[in-house]
């Protein structure tokens, strides 16, 4: 990947390339919020149990190709690709960091 996005973003992203469950966790603090289409989920256990359900069953793997930063926030677009209807899909994605780590990721089509 060429752009640069800072360290726990991409490692995130470099986490879900490979379907790494534990490793796409643990880039988000203890008390993150997942936005995934308006429905919120909080702490690592409740993104963890999204990320196994709706991430790794499906094999959906985001490929980044635009990022910018917008409101002390880093919008993150690209299509992700897996075992589900219409694959692929082009998401958007809002990351809040804080203290190194993703405080709130929001995931939008």
């Amino acid at each position: 990947m060429s752009m640069q996005l800072p360290k726990p973003i991409a490692d995130y992203i470099e986490a879900n390339a490979r379907l790494d469950l534990d490793g796409m966790v643990a880039f988000f603090s203890p008390d993150a919020v997942f936005i995934d289409n308006g429905k919120s989920f909080e702490g690592q256990e409740a993104i963890r149990h999204l990320f196994e359900n709706e991430v790794i069953a499906v094999k959906a793997i985001f490929v980044p190709d635009t990022v910018r930063e917008e409101g002390g926030n880093v919008i993150v677009e690209g299509p992700a690709r897996g075992d589900f209807p219409g694959s692929p899909l082009r998401f958007t994605y809002r990351f809040t960091l804080s203290n190194g780590a993703i405080e709130t990721l929001e995931v939008r089509l």
